[in-house]
């Protein structure tokens, strides 16, 4: 245990707490984190939570740090296969099943109310989801039922993400494709009797852009306020950094982070850029190079809701924004805050940024599955050219005992119904399995007609964003 502490706890090694965690004392201070939830039809959730230090008894309370509350333990047992056996306490080093801590979640830390301590990393995960589907029971009064195992079903599953459509009220459920959705959704609905419909699969694109725009003049409504800005993209280093887990993909900059500044340099940013960063977002990057500015503290944070209103929804067709800097150069504030209000200067921030975004050349990434098929090698031609047929990319290709392992690379869009073609191609011997998934430019020729095809499923005009008309 002594090598990961250091890589998976924040806190101070030399501590108590540290010291009780390096050797795994049994009698020091509760250090433990929640590695899964597991659902039980009898006891609700169980937490498998894997001890670092200290013992975890049955009718003791515990203290969620990420939660900021207490929770009392009802239930502890150790695992016997999948069995689980009661027992009165576990001690450092192993792994219980806890009941009770009904609002843990993975990657939650837990420690005695009397001795809070750091928390450890979060756990994460190296896929986001990429396919969306909206969901609906088909008779109103199991909507609840709906909704409960959807609830769960997020808690269990953090690849999974469940939100509702604000503008329809539809229940949407994200994952990593089509298949994933189907066996931890559909088939579970199905077996639980709920009879539900089901949209079809919706890609989850993201927007970014390709070049420096120019500076770019946003005026507030009633016009007393400007805000000058320019967006360029991040550094490939930096977000490949992001990526690996080197730097932070989301964190405000109340104050001064030399660690952080630091690392931003380092992996390329520009050190002056780096020095004044208010703001990363789902590696997107607000930056303030502005120089004494009256009333700009006030406006900050005004400043950063329309940055984020921007990233959450781009310019193109309201995807999601990645690796987009944006820069504030310059500002005028009226000197009344009556006229320097939210309904003044988020309005202002929007449009400066979405313009630029729009002068920047604009693209649309698609996410992209890195899947391994298996499949006999007399059989693999089929498997090849199922691959080819649906802009498809082999990356290797070897043979090993008789069966051919393949390495490709297919755009999610491209790869509804593909297990059952892939069965289909190659006499249902045929397998493949998820490697990765990454974000690539989708091809110039394919953009324009994505983006008003995303444009019209969302209900905006059928009309590519141009510079001019925004």
């Amino acid at each position: 245990q002594k090598y990961r502490i250091s890589k998976i706890w924040r806190g101070d090694i030399d501590s108590q707490v540290g010291k009780d965690m390096m050797s795994v004392n049994s009698n020091g201070v509760l250090a433990a984190v929640v590695t899964k939830l597991v659902p039980d039809p009898h006891a609700g959730f169980v937490s498998c939570v894997r001890i670092f230090s200290g013992k975890i008894k049955k009718g003791e309370d515990v203290y969620l740090v990420g939660q900021h509350k207490t929770e009392r333990v009802q239930q502890v047992s150790i695992y016997k296969g999948p069995q689980r056996i009661p027992v009165d306490e576990v001690t450092a080093g192993n792994i219980a099943g806890v009941v009770g801590l009904t609002d843990a979640f993975s990657g939650e830390t837990i420690c005695s109310p009397d001795h809070i301590i750091e928390p450890f990393e979060e756990i994460r995960h190296i896929f986001e989801p990429v396919v969306t589907k909206a969901i609906e029971p088909k008779n109103p009064k199991d909507l609840a039922k709906l909704i409960e195992f959807l609830r769960k079903l997020a808690r269990e599953d953090t690849t999974i993400q469940v939100k509702i459509n604000q503008e329809t009220g539809e229940y949407l459920v994200s994952g990593l494709g089509e298949l994933h959705l189907d066996a931890k959704v559909e088939r579970k609905l199905k077996e639980m009797g709920l009879e539900f419909e089901t949209s079809p699969p919706i890609v989850v694109y993201r927007e970014t852009i390709m070049k420096r725009s120019r500076e770019i003049e946003g005026k507030s409504p009633n016009k007393h306020n400007k805000f000058y800005i320019i967006v360029e993209p991040v550094e490939k280093s930096v977000l490949e950094a992001m990526n690996r887990g080197d730097i932070p993909t989301d964190i405000e900059l109340k104050k001064k982070n030399l660690e952080l500044q630091n690392k931003l340099v380092k992996f390329g940013l520009d050190p002056e850029q780096a020095k004044n960063v208010k703001l990363i977002y789902r590696k997107n990057f607000l930056i303030d190079m502005t120089r004494g500015i009256q009333f700009l503290g006030e406006a900050m944070e005004m400043i950063k809701e329309g940055f984020r209103n921007i990233m959450d929804e781009g310019p193109l067709c309201r995807e999601p924004c990645v690796g987009v800097k944006v820069v504030l150069v310059d500002a005028e504030l009226h000197e009344d805050p009556v006229h320097r209000g939210p309904g003044q200067v988020i309005p202002a921030i929007r449009y400066a940024i979405r313009t630029a975004m729009l002068d920047a050349d604009p693209v649309l990434l698609e996410p992209i599955q890195i899947i391994r098929i298996d499949a006999p090698s007399e059989v693999m031609g089929g498997a090849l050219k199922e691959v080819q047929g649906r802009r498809g990319k082999i990356l290797d290709m070897r043979e090993e005992r008789g069966a051919a392992i393949i390495e490709a690379k297919l755009p999610v869009s491209e790869m509804f119904g593909f297990n059952s073609a892939l069965k289909s191609a190659t006499g249902g011997k045929g397998f493949y399995s998820l490697i990765d998934v990454i974000f690539e430019r989708i091809p110039r020729e394919l953009q324009d007609q994505t983006v008003l095809k995303v444009r019209k499923r969302k209900g905006l005009s059928e009309k590519i964003p141009k510079i001019e008309e925004n």
